[in-house]
């Protein structure tokens, strides 16, 4: 973890710059007096130019009945993904701690890193950051780019922290995301922390059992559809 937020933040921040603006020349920008972007490259790169503020809903959730519960923006950056950047991975955390800790140390800008999801033993689920942004979860620029990170309260040499109740809310979150995204439901797809190259993370542990996971996700896959529009969180922190 700790990679640090990297946009810039313009000294006349009401005088922002219009999205109709930087859409010009019928699909194609000069930024910056050098790089010209075609459309595709324009469609994400947008709101990358200073004084440009990508629209937020205050409160929205990706995951319905999600508990909102934002992370210091100082522990993400803010992005239009996946039209910029395609999200291919699952990343699963465990917190090694509480789950109110994962929720105080996410919203302190200090802390330098954040997931977007925290899943407590009683299958609660809190969003804080919103899918399309970049979460400081992975210690990897590349991996952070492309992935969602889902921490999960508990300890990874304590076995009975990871409930029933966690597996299957974890699962149905994990299933709607690959729904949304297309993702293969697979180890190469759905990964632990310790398997992002460069990482000197351990968790989820070897007591995470990745076999009876994947069922679930599976499973959820196959029952309800997940996949929902961003709602307005009822009643979260």
């Amino acid at each position: 973890m700790g990679e640090k937020k990297a946009s810039e933040k313009a000294a006349g921040r009401d005088r922002r710059v219009g999205r109709r603006a930087v859409l010009v020349g019928g699909g194609a920008v000069v930024l910056g007096g050098a790089a010209v972007l075609g459309w595709d490259e324009l469609r994400g790169a947008w709101y990358r130019v200073p004084g440009v503020e990508k629209e937020r809903v205050p409160g929205a959730l990706d995951h319905a009945g999600a508990q909102w519960t934002a992370a210091s923006e100082a522990n993400w950056r803010r992005a239009d993904r996946p039209d910029d950047y395609p999200i291919d991975r699952v990343v699963v955390h465990v917190v090694q701690g509480s789950f109110a800790s994962a929720l105080r140390v996410f919203q302190d800008p200090a802390h330098q890193a954040a997931t977007h999801y925290v899943v407590r033993k009683d299958g609660h689920v809190a969003q804080m950051i919103r899918e399309l942004d970049v979460a400081y979860h992975a210690g990897n620029r590349s991996v952070n780019e492309r992935s969602i990170g889902i921490e999960h309260e508990g300890f990874v040499d304590r076995p009975q922290d990871f409930t029933d109740a966690m597996y299957a809310a974890s699962a149905r979150l994990t299933a709607g995301i690959c729904a949304r995204y297309r993702i293969p439901v697979d180890r190469e797809h759905i990964i632990g922390h310790v398997e992002v190259p460069g990482t000197d993370h351990t968790d989820p542990g070897p007591h995470w059992d990745w076999p009876r996971y994947l069922k679930l996700v599976r499973a959820a896959s196959t029952g309800p559809q997940t996949t929902v529009k961003p709602t307005r969180a009822a009643g979260g922190g």
